[in-house]
């Protein structure tokens, strides 16, 4: 079981999408067995008679309208993507997980990432989690709270992440991420410079205190700042940095995949058999 942070978003519609795998719809109602957990609150939101069948559009919106809300609300560095996206991955060799285990692995990952607090069901922040494609889970949260002010994860939010992971897996007895069929750890493994140069790459890269990011949320923040000032200049000056933002964060990911294949193991190709050299006799 693999858990992945993706950066903040402002809106929760590519996430829902990314997680069914196709775009929300207002017409495609998700049912209990798509939407296998929520925030507890929502028991609370949603009077007994309402229909509980929500269509995708409908779920996003609903993750948006803290953003409605309260609209000031921002982030300790003045910005406003405020969708957390989470999604975790089985092994391809693991038993499929029944709706409960679903459901209780969403809401343990909610509590590691600090978004569900125990006994406080009526409040809180909004989440879904949507179970929508083979051996995959995706939650989706707003940080801003129901009374207006903004969550931040804890520091520490990857290590709670892939902590929760290794007792879930001991819970419901699915294969351990170290483990598996994969013949990586029978190779021998050349000794070269690439490792090093995977992490140098993979530290320039990372979201969560790389360089990169830090540079990208800079000018992202600057792009906001921009755009609320008033006249036509301000806004193509917010657009251009808007490009700049999304051009950093596609060397980001260019960066992380070049990492990847430098981290690749290499096998070291096997010593060829001494040539047998046969006599014969005269």
């Amino acid at each position: 079981m693999i858990p992945r942070l993706h950066p903040r978003a402002h809106s929760p519609r590519e996430p829902l999408a990314e997680a069914l795998g196709r775009p929300v719809s207002p017409n495609e109602g998700l049912t209990e067995y798509t939407v296998v957990a929520h925030w507890p609150g929502l028991d609370y939101y949603t009077s007994d008679d309402e229909q509980r069948t929500w269509t995708s559009v409908e779920w996003a919106e609903h993750l948006e309208d803290p953003y409605l809300e309260h609209p000031f609300a921002a982030s300790p560095d003045d910005d406003r993507h405020a969708i957390l996206h989470l999604d975790v991955r089985l092994h391809p060799d693991d038993r499929e997980l029944t709706g409960p285990e679903w459901s209780e692995t969403a809401h343990r990952f909610a509590r590691a990432a600090g978004i569900e607090v125990p006994g406080a069901a009526e409040h809180g922040w909004r989440w879904i989690a949507v179970q929508g494609q083979p051996g995959r889970l995706d939650l989706i949260a707003n940080l801003i709270h129901l009374d207006g002010t903004w969550r931040t994860p804890p520091a520490d939010i990857l290590r709670r992440l892939a902590d929760e992971a290794r007792r879930i897996e001991q819970d419901l007895n699915l294969i351990p991420v170290r483990t598996g069929t994969t013949q990586w750890s029978a190779a021998r493994t050349v000794p070269t410079a690439s490792a090093q140069l995977a992490g140098v790459l993979a530290q320039l890269a990372d979201e969560q205190a790389g360089p990169l990011a830090t540079v990208r949320g800079l000018v992202e923040h600057t792009a906001y700042r921009i755009a609320r000032q008033p006249g036509a200049a301000g806004m193509d000056t917010a657009h251009r940095l808007e490009l700049i933002a999304r051009r950093l964060h596609a060397i980001q990911q260019d960066l992380d995949a070049t990492a990847a294949h430098l981290a690749q193991p290499r096998t070291a190709a096997a010593p060829a058999a001494a040539r047998r050299t046969t006599h014969r006799s005269p």
